[in-house]
């Protein structure tokens, strides 16, 4: 993925990272949504980002904070059957390993992996029935001011936490020991995920397979750093969408589009 998103096609740059050397992380989020101006409306809103088009096309977009890509929208909910959520993406060396592993341990693979220059995707669902992505190839130009500006991290509400670390582990060769793998710490229940010495994944239990609402079942959440939660909760209900719960560190937030989020102060470890 360079600086459009994992489907974008950019020249190849000498500041460009690719998945051969930073592999395992979260290296991009996407947002599956219905109404493209809605959605660019509503987060311009809360979270401050401006839009350019994608090379994918008119339902297309990518996000910008502060001029750095950050995010991918794609308004195609609709068109292709899909649900209205926000998915992160991993990098890893080679996708059809990566697919294949999946498969073995009881995954699914939903979409690829498909070819887009300059890489390769794969849309995959695990065992518990979160989605998550794929990405092999370039990463975005500038790798760590996307770190810097990118999501503080993701978390995976799941039903077994060390059932799914040892799951995606094995996908994303976490704890590996190669070079530029990430490390997986056990904090207070949680699975903690560090690529060079940040965190980038939580991995916690509780989630239930059943459950009629959806932000109850497995699930991958994406957490945005943002200065003022308040600020945001605020917004967002000024422009269409809900919240769901809200503290002085943290807000879980629903789009107009029903897409659910977190907001997590810059101040928050």
């Amino acid at each position: 993925m360079n600086d459009d998103t994992p489907a974008g096609g950019a020249p190849r740059r000498k500041d460009v990272v690719s998945t051969h050397s930073v592999f395992g992380a979260p290296c991009w989020v996407s947002l599956t949504s219905r109404d493209l101006e809605a959605t660019q409306e509503f987060y311009a809103a809360v979270l401050g980002w401006r839009w350019r088009g994608a090379k994918l096309g008119e339902h297309f977009r990518i996000a910008l904070a502060n001029g750095v890509p950050v995010a991918g929208i794609a308004a195609v909910a609709s068109m292709w059957q899909m649900a209205v959520a926000w998915t992160p993406y991993f990098a890893v060396p080679d996708a059809d390993v990566a697919v294949a592993r999946a498969r073995e341990r009881g995954g699914t693979a939903a979409v690829g992996p498909l070819s887009f220059p300059p890489g390769r995707a794969a849309l995959l669902a695990d065992r518990d029935g979160a989605t998550f992505g794929i990405w092999q190839g370039e990463l975005v130009t500038n790798w760590e001011a996307w770190r810097q500006a990118a999501p503080a991290f993701v978390r995976l509400h799941t039903r077994d936490a060390f059932d799914a670390a040892l799951f995606y582990g094995e996908i994303l060769d976490w704890a590996s020991g190669l070079p530029g793998c990430c490390e997986v710490e056990y904090e207070g229940g949680e699975v903690v995920l560090r690529s060079r010495g940040d965190v980038v994944a939580r991995i916690d239990s509780g989630a239930v397979e059943a459950a009629p609402d959806p932000s109850v079942r497995p699930h991958w959440q994406i957490h945005f750093a943002v200065t003022d939660v308040a600020d945001c909760a605020r917004a967002a209900e000024k422009h269409g969408g809900s919240v769901l719960r809200e503290d002085e560190n943290e807000a879980i937030l629903r789009d107009a589009d029903g897409a659910q989020f977190t907001v997590t102060s810059r101040r928050s470890p």
